[in-house]
């Protein structure tokens, strides 16, 4: 039944991003023709990166890759319209405790369809006349993550590490990008179908993975009944800010709240996944 589920939701996904390919010449022709700007409000809100990743996974057997993406960074007090499901500028100052510029680096959506490993949040500190890249926030998975980066600027560097509450240091990733230079209006030629050809790359390395011998782990909303309870006794233990993700859509969720470790009321949202994973 899962099999059908992911067939027609892929399916599905394959269809609307046709049809909103076919349109997107259309689309690219009024954006030149009207004084709107197309980059989020303006060619000074966004900088396009264009790269690679490199994948390692050592643990239960070794397994890397590399693949081609793009990037786009994300000034988020000067985009006129907050990417969807992340956070604004003020919740991420909240979170990192800082008082200065949020960059949020992100591949966009494209035509009707969102594939997003990892988006980072670039937080700064403005103290008098300077302005110095504090904390960055990055939004992950279950595991001890080591995050290293510097402040975007020509070029982008981000590599990651995870312990495994199993299998140890298991998993190291890198992404290595430099800046180019784009007419605002082919903005969304640069990253047609990039989160395709991420989800492709991620699908097809899991069909690996499984044929030399790694088990496929459903997730645990299907075999621990007690799941949602474990994840809000972890969310009580973090020491976010409070109400860091009290604006964040409420759609199709629950709110809960919890006390963390730091003696602070906590709200967050829980988002059930998109159908067929509903």
């Amino acid at each position: 039944m899962e099999a059908l589920y992911l067939l027609c939701s892929i399916m599905s996904t394959s269809l609307t991003s046709l049809l909103l390919s076919l349109l997107l010449p259309l689309r690219l022709l009024f954006r030149r023709l009207s004084t709107q700007s197309a980059v989020c409000g303006g060619e000074e809100a966004v900088s396009l990166y264009q790269g690679a990743v490199w994948h390692e996974r050592r643990r239960p057997l070794h397994h890397s890759f590399r693949y081609a993406v793009r990037y786009a960074l994300i000034d988020l007090d000067h985009a006129p319209r907050a990417p969807p499901d992340h956070l604004s500028a003020d919740q991420a100052r909240s979170a990192a405790e800082t008082n200065g510029p949020v960059f949020l680096l992100t591949i966009p959506p494209s035509v009707g369809y969102e594939q997003n490993p990892l988006s980072l949040y670039y937080c700064y500190d403005v103290e008098g006349s300077t302005c110095n890249l504090r904390k960055c926030i990055a939004e992950d998975m279950l595991g001890n993550w080591s995050i290293r980066t510097k402040a975007p600027g020509d070029s982008i560097f981000v590599a990651i590490s995870v312990q495994h509450p199993n299998l140890g240091d298991y998993f190291t990733a890198t992404l290595r990008a430099k800046r180019i230079s784009l007419l605002e209006n082919d903005y969304a030629l640069f990253f047609w179908l990039m989160p395709h050809k991420v989800a492709l790359w991620i699908y097809w390395h899991a069909l690996k993975l499984w044929w030399k011998g790694v088990p496929f782990i459903q997730h645990p909303r299907y075999s621990n009944p007690e799941y949602r309870h474990e994840a809000l006794i972890r969310d009580s233990k973090l020491t976010c800010p409070q109400g860091i993700h009290n604006d964040l859509p409420h759609e199709g969720s629950g709110s809960d709240s919890v006390k963390g470790m730091n003696g602070r009321n906590r709200c967050f949202t829980w988002r059930d996944a998109k159908w067929p994973w509903c």
